[in-house]
């Protein structure tokens, strides 16, 4: 038995002793979705640090637990901050939420985040619906022996993000009136914000918006089977575009000023899911 595989079932079963919750969609809440779970029926909370060896966010913004609860009758788990690689975490500490997640029952995994846009018709405040990823310069969660319990050794990533549920995510946005672009989703490391050099190579790879986590996420959610969608936030123009210089506080004030929206783009998105795809 490998040491990630082992600490992955130790917090699982530090969990299953603490929380009697099942779901089937599991949200990742990124910047401005922080105050999400105030909306949902909430069944049962678990700080990150009441699980052992489970990895702490230390983010601003980023509270650090797990909320269990019922999104209309849908049964969720929602990530209340992440862990992010530039953290200085191993990789499979920082997907380590995302496989719990998994284990506990979730075949959903509605990943969001705030991005830097890197395609020049976005502006601050746009939604990105994820179709795709580059992922290549972080590293692979899936290095070294394979856990064979979650998924097989060379997992195909030919649709990462499930095509049914884009689908589902576009005629709610379409229902509810919010403009939603589309695109791919590029993750680098981070802490630092991009160059414009780096940008320019974003651009030149074919992304559309950059940011500092997710990617790795959906390749260990991949992994292990689940069904994957994500939607970005667009909280600033990448570093080069415009003139102004970045800021973590930008990038909150976007997410906040558009949060209304993005709540209701995410709870709908939620029921629709489980009404058509998942059938409950």
């Amino acid at each position: 038995m490998s040491e990630v595989y082992d600490k992955l079932m130790k917090c699982y079963a530090c969990v299953q002793k603490k929380v009697k919750f099942t779901p089937q969609v599991a949200l990742v809440l990124g910047s401005g979705l922080g105050d999400y779970a105030d909306g949902i029926e909430v069944t049962a909370e678990l700080d990150y640090s009441e699980i052992e060896g489970f990895p702490v966010s230390t983010v601003p913004g980023h509270e650090g637990k797990y909320i269990f609860g019922y999104v209309d009758k849908v049964p969720v788990v929602c990530m209340k901050g992440r862990v992010h690689y530039y953290e200085g975490y191993d990789i499979s500490d920082v997907v380590l939420p995302v496989r719990l997640m998994r284990l506990m029952g979730a075949k959903v995994l509605f990943l969001t985040n705030a991005s830097g846009g890197v395609n020049t018709t976005f502006q601050a405040g746009d939604f990105m619906l994820i179709n795709d990823q580059i992922a290549n310069f972080v590293p692979s969660p899936l290095i070294g022996p394979n856990m064979d319990e979650l998924g097989v050794r060379f997992p195909d990533m030919s649709d990462i993000y499930d095509k049914e549920l884009q689908k589902v995510i576009r005629r709610t946005a379409t229902l509810l009136d919010v403009p939603l672009k589309e695109g791919v989703y590029i993750q680098l490391t981070g802490p630092n914000y991009e160059s414009p050099a780096e940008v320019r190579m974003c651009r030149i790879l074919g992304a559309d918006a950059v940011g500092m986590s997710t990617a790795c996420e959906a390749v260990a959610a991949n992994h292990m089977g689940m069904m994957i969608c994500g939607i970005s936030c667009i909280s600033n123009l990448a570093c080069g575009i415009t003139d102004n210089p970045l800021t973590h506080a930008e990038v909150q004030e976007t997410a906040n000023r558009v949060a209304p929206l993005f709540k209701n783009l995410v709870t709908e998105s939620i029921k629709n899911i489980a009404q058509k795809v998942l059938r409950i």
